[in-house]
Formats: C-alpha cells, structure tokens, sequence
C-alpha cells in the first residue's frame, strides 16, 4: 500500500469519527478496491491511483439508508475527497476524477458514471451487494433500522406489497436481483450474474428450511 493509500484511509477513519457500520467498514473498503483492481483492466487508461482515491473516500460520509437526504451521502463524501487531496497537492483535474467516480457511485443518487473510474468504481461497489457478503450486508443493514429477516406469513410478497425496509428478503426484489444489468464492465458483468445466481439459490434453500409461503396460511 502507498503511502498516500495509509494517509488516505487515516483520513478516512478520522471522518468516520469511530462510527463505523457493519456494512461501511474498512473491509469494506478493502473489498471494494478487491473488485476494482479485478475489474480495471476493463477500461484502459483509466488513473489507477485516482480509482483508489474514489474507493477510500467513497463512503466517507455514510448516512443511514433509511436517512431523508441519503441521496446527498455521495456528494459529501466527494466534497470530503476534494479538500483532502487539494491539501495533498493534487490538481484539479485530477480531483475532478475521484470527485465525479465518487458522486456516480451511488446507487440512490442516480448519477450517469460518465468516465472509467467512475464506471469501475461504480461497478465494484455493486458488486458488495451481491453474493454471499452481499447478503450478509444486507441482513445486517435491514437488522439496524429495525426490520425483520423475511416476513413470516408472505416472505415472497405474493399477497402484499415489497417492503424492504421492513423485511431484508425483499430486497432481493427490490433491488439486488437487477444490479447485474445495470453493470458497465464485462468482468464485473459476469461476476454479478455469477452472484446473483448463487443469491437465488440461497433464497431457494430459505425458503424449503422455512416452508415456503404456503405452510402459513
């Protein structure tokens, strides 16, 4: 690790001011740049110090899911990244990179990824929300805003609405079952179907360990 990475993940922590969740942590972070170096070389002359910029900083300032102005979460962390590497040194162009990588990362601010940064970035962090520790994050996010695993009585939803703030298996539904479409990058593509598929299979063995819908009614 370079020793601009150490100084940048101490800003980190220093950010986080020791509020760290179960799925925003430094493993997380550690995960996300995993993914990104698998996937990079998918997008030729990208800047690969300004790609692991974007990972560290891009949950730099992490509200909860269920937060009002969660969609903000990503303009302030790159906001942070920017203050951080103009102290650093480093241009604005430069900055500029890990500024809009960072922006368009997020899922829920809805933000077009317009260069390989931001699409390899973008494409990592989604990643984390599939397969197995996908799916641990997922059971850990619904559990600390006080849902439920599944609902007891429907947990496929076939009489109610989705509701994935309140059961975590919804949210298979609602959003992680289409993150693979949504991918840029062909090796990031092939490992989201690869985890999807694996997601499907653990749903399936919930369901028979639980009975499926129907031994409720």
């Amino acid at each position: 690790m370079t020793a601009l990475a150490i100084a940048a993940r101490a800003e980190l922590i220093r950010l986080w001011h020791g509020a760290q969740d179960a799925a925003h942590d430094l493993g997380h972070i550690d995960r996300v740049w995993a993914n990104a170096k698998a996937i990079m070389g998918d997008e030729p002359g990208l800047d690969a110090q300004a790609l692991q910029m974007a990972v560290i900083f891009h949950d730099a300032v992490n509200l909860p899911k269920d937060a009002p102005d969660r969609a903000m979460a990503s303009t302030l962390s790159a906001r942070a990244a920017a203050d951080w590497l103009a102290g650093q040194g480093w241009g604005a162009e430069r900055i500029a990179l890990v500024v809009h990588a960072v922006e368009a990362h997020s899922f829920s601010a809805a933000i077009p990824p317009r260069s390989p940064e931001a699409r390899v970035l973008q494409d990592a962090d989604r990643l984390e929300a599939l397969g197995a520790i996908g799916l641990a994050r997922m059971f850990a996010v619904t559990g600390a805003m006080g849902g439920a695993l599944f609902h007891a009585g429907d947990p496929m939803a076939q009489h109610r609405p989705l509701d994935d703030r309140a059961y975590a298996l919804d949210h298979l539904e609602v959003k992680l079952f289409g993150l693979a479409q949504t991918m840029h990058t062909a090796t990031g593509r092939a490992m989201a179907e690869e985890r999807t598929e694996w997601m499907f299979s653990f749903r399936a063995r919930l369901l028979r360990e639980i009975g499926g819908a129907a031994s409720f009614f």
